[in-house]
């Protein structure tokens, strides 16, 4: 009786073959070669495929993956700046369809007038600017709990931000959501049974966690040989940080990553300011979280609201898209270089951003002020 194997290798004998390697998920044309004489007469018969030429076809693949995981990280993250006249048009266009929220105030303001208005912040790199040390990005929390929500009851705000943050701002009242929106927590609501007010609202991922913390042990030790990075456990995304990596180490720094998480296919990874983040491969962005935190506050379907959302990243942009095709408030995107973005306005740096928010602080105080006096 002739076996599947041997009256598959008859049937292939000589012919190109297309083989579908689902672990790379590359395609891979491999050419099966058997004996003229009688090859299936003899357990002697020999099938030969050029697996070097296979190797050296994933090497090249995986290798053109990498360098499209350094192009992207060039593309988030600009090292240099460009004074070329060209640039100069590119940004002038730029600033025409994005203009900046400052000069706009106004306009922004006239759209917002008998509507809740609805905070959604980033952090590092909105509210604080991107540091050497991830982990001492707090300075512009201060401000911004002296200045921009000391009348949080009437701008509701939500946080996007690492959990860590919370106890270094302690304002009970906002919403604060880590790790894109995968750790979600809400105001305080205490309660005669519960001394601790601190809520969960949504934790989407929690099933992954025992695998984020596997993943981001691997990640030190396979990283602690390039000078400069540093992982981060954000608890259920793991962050890259390459802000202190030379630029000629991006490339070697991207193989290292791969090489882990090329074990762990639920897992996905996106490039954002100097930082490659890793997390679950759920349907689950900062767009997402941004409905589920309009819907937590009675807002999912209400027509005066205007939800503002600002960031800096590329992961932001999936928020600012909701904005977008919901067609109620918007996005501002802070950025000193032009980039492709579903945001309406753009702020240059954190310190614009501190200047929007105070402006927006003192305009509300003024309304609530005139209102009280009529």
């Amino acid at each position: 009786m002739v076996s599947f194997f041997e009256d598959s290798a008859k049937n292939i004998a000589g012919k190109n073959v297309m083989i579908t390697d689902a672990k790379s998920v590359l395609n891979m044309s491999i050419t099966v070669t058997v004996s003229a004489q009688n090859p299936l007469a003899s357990p002697g018969y020999k099938i030969s495929i050029k697996t070097k030429k296979l190797l050296q076809n994933r090497e090249i693949i995986s290798g053109a993956r990498v360098n499209a995981w350094v192009d992207s990280m060039r593309a988030s993250s600009p090292t240099h700046t460009k004074s070329t006249s060209s640039v100069t048009d590119d940004q002038v266009t730029w600033n025409l369809h994005h203009p900046s929220a400052l000069e706009m105030f106004e306009q922004i303001i006239d759209a917002s007038k008998g509507k809740q208005i609805v905070m959604f912040l980033d952090y590092d790199g909105t509210l604080s600017p991107i540091v050497e040390d991830p982990d001492r990005a707090f300075i512009q929390c201060v401000a911004l709990s002296i200045i921009s929500f000391r009348y949080s009851h009437s701008i509701t705000v939500s946080l996007f931000c690492k959990l860590q943050v919370y106890k270094f701002v302690k304002l009970a009242e906002l919403y604060y959501a880590g790790s894109h929106g995968l750790d979600i927590k809400g105001p305080e609501k205490r309660s005669k049974s519960k001394s601790d007010g601190e809520s969960v609202l949504f934790q989407p991922a929690s099933e992954f966690l025992p695998m984020i913390d596997e993943v981001y042990k691997q990640l030190v030790d396979t990283t602690k040989s390039t000078p400069g990075a540093k992982v981060e456990n954000n608890k259920f995304c793991l962050s890259v940080h390459f802000r202190c990596v030379d630029e000629k180490k991006w490339s070697e720094l991207a193989q290292q990553v791969r090489s882990v998480l090329k074990e762990y296919p639920k897992l996905r990874l996106t490039q954002g300011r100097k930082v490659l983040e890793i997390r679950p491969t759920i349907k689950w962005d900062k767009g997402k979280a941004l409905e589920f935190l309009l819907e937590s506050l009675g807002f999912a379907n209400c027509t005066d609201v205007f939800p503002v959302y600002i960031g800096d990243d590329r992961t932001d942009e999936d928020a600012f898209k909701i904005l977008r095709d919901r067609g109620q408030g918007f996005g501002i995107l802070v950025s000193k270089f032009p980039k492709e973005t579903s945001a309406s306005y753009s702020l240059q740096e954190p310190d614009e951003v501190m200047d929007f928010l105070r402006r927006l602080v003192e305009w509300k105080q003024l309304s609530l002020q005139a209102q009280s006096r009529m």
